[in-house]
C-alpha cells in the first residue's frame, strides 16, 4: 500500500476525524464528497484504536490535525503509519481492503486536489496530453 497516498488523503481530513459531531463530518463531506469523506472515517476508524495506543503515533496525528499542510508533520505520520500496519498485518489488510474500495469506488482519486494563489490550476483526475491556459501572460499575470 502506498503509505505516502493513505496519509496524503487522511492529512486534510484528520480535523474533520478527529471532532465529534455531525456538522465537522457533513462540512468535510461538502468539501470533498460524500462517498469519499466515508472512505476517510473507514479507514480512520480502522487505524484509531492502533493510533490511540501509541503515544507518538497518536502525536503525529493531533499535529497533523493542527497543521494539515506542514509536509514535516505529514512525514512524521507516515512514518508512525508504516510502523503501525507493519506490527499489525490484520489491520494492514483491512487499511489496504480499504484503501482499495475508495480507490475503485473514485476512479483512482483518493486525493484531495486544491488550487490557490493568481493562476493556480487543480486537477483532481488526469491531464495527460492536456494543455492548460489560465490567462495569464507572465509570473504576475
Amino acid at each position: 500500500m502506498d503509505i505516502a497516498a493513505l496519509t496524503a488523503f487522511l492529512a486534510p481530513l484528520l480535523p474533520y476525524l478527529l471532532k465529534a459531531g455531525e456538522k465537522f463530518g457533513d462540512a468535510a463531506a461538502e468539501k470533498i464528497g460524500q462517498e469519499t469523506f466515508g472512505f476517510a472515517q473507514r479507514i480512520w476508524s480502522a487505524l484509531r484504536g492502533k493510533v490511540d495506543e501509541k503515544d507518538a503515533a497518536k502525536e503525529a496525528v493531533i499535529d497533523v490535525a493542527r497543521d494539515p499542510d506542514d509536509e514535516d508533520l505529514r512525514a512524521v505520520l507516515r512514518v508512525q503509519l508504516k510502523k503501525l500496519l507493519a506490527e499489525d498485518p490484520e489491520l494492514a489488510a483491512e487499511v489496504e481492503g480499504l484503501w482499495r474500495q475508495a480507490t475503485a469506488a473514485t476512479g483512482g482519486v483518493v486525493t484531495n486536489v486544491t488550487a490557490s494563489g493568481a493562476g493556480s490550476v487543480a486537477i483532481g483526475r488526469d491531464a495527460t496530453g492536456s494543455t492548460i491556459t489560465t490567462g495569464g501572460t507572465g509570473p504576475t499575470g
